[in-house]
């Protein structure tokens, strides 16, 4: 309405013109890189009863900018998965720096949610839009004890992996596929096409296998299903060869079960054209 009467000439309007005018330059976009540990939430998305990431967040920079915030997320992440490197962003009038924003919300969020950077973003940003590529790692604690710290950040698979047939099975999932076979119900998405840009998988101290995959995108689950198709291949019941099939049938059924929750992270959101390659 305001602007529709700045636009056509009536006299007397200029100040309500500047006023205007002065608000829409206020609106400032900002980016925040968040950390959280995803133990305790019902994933990224906010809901009507449940505790999410997001929820807590917006309830704080709500309590800062003292107005109604939406933060948009580069995607979700489900009940459990941890992230080292989400990205999101929000709009505000708030007279706030980044360096503000950033010390505001951490004494304000639970020590489980940390915003590890802030800063001021282009106009057109779009947290979600435009994200080129995310980079996922999946852990799992292959030995014959368990863990008693840490045990809610990796899958404990206590019998022997057979690691050559995991990465022989891991190359046929390389490249631009139909991912279908490897989709959770459920998933909002046009198509299941998305391309892997790299998948490795790295032994490290104490027993821990750490899966290395980064995409143009992801479908609901598809990492954790593919975790748990892999696991079988390592374990015998599948062979390494038999992955290719199952991705080509599109048959979810084909696939292995959906790996634990816990020991998935988003480690990082591109915003470059070119995927970054390791």
């Amino acid at each position: 309405m305001v602007s529709g009467l700045l636009n056509n000439g009536i006299p007397g309007l200029r100040t309500i013109q500047a006023d205007y005018r002065k608000y829409l330059d206020m609106l400032k976009n900002f980016k925040l890189t968040i950390e959280y540990d995803g133990t305790r939430y019902h994933g990224w998305q906010r809901q009507l009863t449940d505790r999410t990431v997001q929820g807590e967040i917006e309830r704080a920079l709500c309590r800062i900018c003292n107005e109604k915030i939406t933060l948009v997320g580069s995607g979700r992440t489900d009940a459990g998965v941890h992230a080292l490197g989400q990205t999101a962003n929000f709009r505000c009038h708030s007279r706030l720096g980044p360096d503000e924003f950033q010390r505001a919300l951490n004494s304000l969020l639970g020590s489980d949610i940390v915003v590890r950077a802030c800063e001021f973003a282009a106009e057109s940003f779009h947290a979600r839009f435009d994200a080129s590529s995310k980079i996922y790692n999946y852990r799992i604690l292959n030995r014959k004890i368990p863990a008693a710290i840490g045990h809610h950040y990796a899958w404990f698979v206590p019998r022997d992996l057979d690691l050559h047939a995991m990465r022989s099975a891991m190359a046929h999932l390389k490249g631009e596929h139909d991912f279908k076979a490897f989709e959770g119900t459920g998933s909002p998405r046009a198509h299941t096409v998305r391309n892997i840009y790299r998948i490795g998988l790295v032994e490290k101290k104490g027993g821990y296998l750490v899966l290395d995959i980064q995409a143009n995108g992801f479908l609901r689950f598809m990492v954790r299903n593919i975790v748990g198709t892999l696991v079988d291949v390592a374990l015998g019941r599948t062979g390494a060869d038999d992955v290719r099939d199952i991705l080509l049938s599109g048959d979810r059924t084909r696939a292995g079960a959906t790996a634990p929750a816990k020991g998935l992270f988003l480690m990082r959101v591109c915003y470059d054209r070119q995927p970054v390659l390791r």
